[in-house]
């Protein structure tokens, strides 16, 4: 694995436990949700996602099939975001973020797979 990619990966890593804790603890991320209409469990099932996520990212460095998994399951948590800011109508810059995690893990787990 290249350099690039391992700092990559550990960034991805910390920023999904940074991100999945203030899911569960920030006033403005509870204010985020119910603009996206989505309910206080699915809050609290999508911090805990990103927190398991980053975890087997960051854990993974040393186990790959926990990595390659943790990268699957959040380029699809990722994907749902993506959708849900589409389907508010939210702005192409908003939704940006969403997309490009999506597109980051989906080909890091792809480069671990097939071309590592």
């Amino acid at each position: 694995m290249t350099i690039a990619h391992t700092v990559l990966i550990g960034l991805i890593g910390f920023s999904f436990l940074y991100y999945g804790v203030s899911c569960l603890s920030s006033n403005f991320m509870t204010a985020e949700f119910e603009r996206f209409g989505l309910s206080k469990l699915q809050r609290k099932i999508t911090g805990v996602a990103q927190i398991i996520g980053g975890l087997g990212v960051l854990i993974g460095y040393f186990y790959k099939p926990l990595q390659i998994a943790a990268l699957m399951g959040i380029s699809l948590l990722m994907l749902l975001g993506w959708g849900v800011r589409l389907k508010i109508k939210d702005t192409f810059i908003a939704a940006l973020p969403s997309f490009v995690f999506f597109v980051l893990n989906a080909y890091l787990a792809y480069y671990l797979i097939f071309l590592k």
